[in-house]
């Protein structure tokens, strides 16, 4: 009896966390095809009207390109920086491998605001003026860790005599880490990229403080805009954005499956 009241509970705490977390994402949704100029619950009839608005906001363009730009390039760098820094310390041949790892994965225990203004007084003293750059060098601190993190997890599982056999047989170096290593770190690399590019694409508090006029990313965009003019346009923006973001993960599932990404495969 006890059990099936702890199962209960369970699986009511479950459900309530679930809607607790995915709720506001669904007044968001639901906010995007009001046919009124505000936050309002499309009760009495539902338009697109907000949708179609989306293209013709100021300066949208633009600021979708530079976020998608940062973020597709901080994260395809950290990648290899960040697995072969994974790589140096599961195989523990660096000196104070533990401070290193600690020290890769750091940024992400610091405020965000925090990172944004120590990297901005760096950039300044090091005579960086270059928007563009600034950002990039800025989102390869917030995505490394993200990478760091996953491939150190991943590598910690991973048989590295696998490599060793492949070199018997014939195989490179780097060829043995891609017939070998890559296939079977293929979640991990996923994972890792995946979480990365979203951190990079929608981060705010580092970047506002590294944008110009002429170079704003898409959440500083968003911000901008809700401060001018505070109707359903973002809400039909976030939602698109919730849409991609699904199809990012349908798409994963489909490659790896997402109980490998989440690491609960047996």
């Amino acid at each position: 009896m006890s059990t099936r009241i702890a199962i209960v509970l369970a699986w009511t705490a479950a459900l309530g966390a679930a809607m607790f977390l995915l709720a506001p994402l669904l007044v968001i949704a639901a906010a995007s095809f009001s046919p009124t100029p505000v936050f309002d619950l499309p009760i009495g009839g539902a338009s697109l009207r907000w949708y179609e608005r989306i293209g013709r906001m100021d300066g949208f363009w633009p600021a979708l390109g530079l976020s998608l730009q940062i973020a597709a390039l901080s994260t395809a760098i950290s990648l290899v920086f960040g697995t072969l820094a994974a790589i140096a310390i599961t195989q523990r041949r660096l000196p104070g491998s533990d401070m290193l790892a600690t020290a890769l994965t750091s940024p992400l225990m610091m405020p965000g605001l925090v990172l944004g203004i120590a990297l901005l007084q760096y950039f300044r003293a090091l005579g960086l003026g270059n928007a563009w750059t600034a950002l990039l060098l800025a989102h390869l601190v917030v995505t490394l860790p993200y990478i760091a993190r996953t491939m150190i997890a991943g590598l910690a599982r991973f048989d590295f005599t696998l490599v060793e056999a492949a070199r018997t047989l014939g195989c490179t170096y780097p060829g043995a880490i891609l017939r070998a290593m890559v296939p079977a770190l293929a979640p991990s690399f996923l994972t890792a990229g995946l979480f990365a590019f979203l951190a990079s694409f929608d981060n705010y508090p580092v970047s506002i403080f590294l944008t110009d006029v002429r170079a704003k990313t898409l959440p500083i965009k968003m911000l901008q805009y809700i401060e001018e003019a505070p109707d359903p346009t973002l809400a039909a923006l976030s939602t698109l954005i919730l849409l991609a973001t699904v199809i990012l993960l349908i798409l994963s599932d489909r490659l790896v499956g997402l109980h490998r990404m989440a690491g609960t495969a047996e």
